[in-house]
């Protein structure tokens, strides 16, 4: 892990006992992810170049190559013909967006548990917002941590940059791939960027960086320092902005992809490393995907009626199943359990389970001067099971487990997502950890 502060890796390895004061933007950066994802869907691909694009004989181009493959000179949007020439023995594959799709979804779901706040930039990257204080008083360094850990558990890894601003936040990413986490403290940033290369921050293109070559500007530390009066009768009117953001001083926020109240639905999927058979084992990992959903339901004020469970037995047989409910809920004590007894209709005991999913969909907006939802406890076992209707003209008190998942969201959002947890999230949480891949930077 490369820390940007007078501090020896070795300790920072061993704790975050140095606080984090100010804005917390994170970059997470998937490593050669198409390719990574072919290696783990074929353990025979493993340790060999894989490169994912175009035919090298119908003028294709590169998408992404393995890290094996890298060392051969090759890298994303080189020409196929030319790939070929430097990695003969390569294995070429043209790709599967719909899995790469399905496998960014989960990590961008391991954002989403963190905080609101993540703009997904592309399929395999995004920005995220972990400021102490705004949403949870945690460490911004611990919660990069998990967030590793759960993307490894995947079977696929990631570099993460932390910084002030976007600017740093990307650069710090880049600095130690692949399972890099780079984590430049407040105060440190001109230190950090003052020796790059001023082609590592985004936006100098080949013809920019050869201007400001010219000009005798190589490093982002001389960019910080150069006129900007000077340097706008060379590169135009973005030269403050540039300027700015070699200082480190430039100024970001994080922005959704889309308003809450824009969502059509919040959902949750886990795959697991080996698969599921028991059923008890599957009902216990439906109940803590829905706790899941039921905490970003409640941190973006939603409320759904309709239920959806998602059931795949393999890479290619997956199977869905949905249920409305008479009222809108962001309890998962209440989804949870209709999702259970969903489970029958598209499972069969024996079959293997890959990969589990919960979703809320067809919302409303909650709000105090309408009927908040019953506890499962208040009705019969029937009525969430046939969707009789449950009369709603008179308001009824909150259920006692949703006022439980209250609380216990406002601990996790103060001390972590791991300080309070029900006997299954343990159990599950264990069979993920357990099947964790080994490597560079494990103490991450």
């Amino acid at each position: 892990m490369g820390i940007s502060k007078n501090i020896s890796a070795k300790i920072a390895r061993k704790s975050c006992d140095f606080e984090w004061h100010g804005k917390a933007i994170g970059l997470l950066d998937l490593d050669a992810f198409f390719a990574s994802v072919e290696q783990l869907d074929h353990p025979e691909w493993r340790g060999k170049p894989v490169i994912v694009g175009g035919s090298p004989h119908k003028r294709g181009v590169v998408s992404t190559a393995s890290y094996e493959a890298r060392k051969y000179g090759v890298h994303s949007a080189m020409a196929s013909a030319t790939a070929v020439k430097l990695c003969p023995q390569a294995i070429w594959t043209p790709g599967r967006y719909n899995r790469y799709s399905e496998m960014s979804s989960l990590v961008m779901g391991f954002l989403k548990d963190e905080t609101p706040l993540v703009e997904q930039v592309s399929i395999d990257e995004a920005f995220f917002d972990i400021t102490p204080g705004r949403f949870s008083k945690e460490n911004p360094l611990e919660i990069c941590k998990r967030i590793q850990k759960k993307v490894a558990a995947l079977g696929i890894t990631c570099s993460i940059g932390l910084g002030t601003n976007k600017t740093i936040a990307k650069i710090a990413s880049e600095q130690e791939k692949p399972r890099g986490l780079t984590a430049v403290f407040p105060g440190t940033e001109s230190h950090f960027l003052a020796p790059l290369p001023i082609e590592a921050m985004s936006g100098i293109g080949p013809a920019m960086a050869k201007t400001l070559h010219q000009q005798g500007i190589r490093t982002l530390g001389e960019l910080s320092r150069a006129d900007s009066t000077y340097l706008t009768s060379f590169v135009g009117n973005t030269a403050s902005k540039m300027i700015l953001r070699a200082q480190g001083k430039e100024v970001s926020e994080v922005h959704e992809a889309a308003h809450p109240r824009d969502v059509k639905s919040v959902s949750n999927e886990r795959t697991f490393e080996t698969d599921l058979f028991d059923k008890q084992e599957i009902e216990e990992a439906i109940r803590h995907i829905s706790g899941v959903v039921g905490r970003r339901l409640r941190k973006k004020q939603l409320q759904g009626f309709t239920v959806t469970l998602k059931v795949k037995a393999s890479a290619t047989e997956s199977h869905t199943v949905q249920k409305r409910m008479s009222i809108p809920t962001d309890d998962e004590h209440l989804f949870a359990e209709i999702a259970v007894n969903l489970l029958p209709t598209i499972w069969k005991e024996g079959q293997p389970v890959r990969l589990l999913g919960v979703g809320i969909s067809s919302f409303t907006d909650e709000d105090n001067s309408k009927p908040v939802q019953t506890s499962l406890f208040d009705q019969s076992e029937d009525t969430f099971n046939t969707g009789a209707s449950v009369p709603t003209t008179k308001k009824k008190p909150r259920s006692d487990l949703r006022h439980l998942s209250e609380v216990t969201d406002k601990l996790k959002d103060k001390f972590g997502a791991s300080v309070v947890q029900y006997g299954r999230d343990l159990r599950f949480e264990h069979r993920v950890s357990d099947t964790m891949p080994t490597g560079k930077n494990e103490q991450i």
